[in-house]
């Protein structure tokens, strides 16, 4: 199915310390492992002005398929999508 995108929605994400790929995240309370780094965009050479640089991350979750974002200048993590239908299949 296709990821719908949400509000952005703020969440502790635990990352690796040498490479910054997120493996765990806390949403609503709820504990998430991060099983798959699905796939990375980089957009710190094109963003916005007044949002600043970011890098995307794909990630494959117990519960669903979420889109992290990581945005720089405020160093916050939020849910920009998500996909539930890949638990259902």
């Amino acid at each position: 199915m296709a990821m719908i995108r949400v509000e952005p929605v703020d969440v502790q994400v635990r990352a690796d310390w040498f490479d910054g790929r997120p493996r765990e995240l806390t949403w609503a309370g709820q504990r998430l492992a991060v099983l798959e780094v699905v796939g990375v965009r980089n957009e710190t050479a094109a963003y916005p002005v007044i949002v600043g640089p970011r890098t995307i991350f794909d990630v494959q979750t117990p519960v669903a398929r979420l889109s992290l974002s990581y945005r720089h200048r405020s160093r916050r993590w939020t849910i920009e999508g998500l996909d539930e239908a890949e638990r259902a299949a």
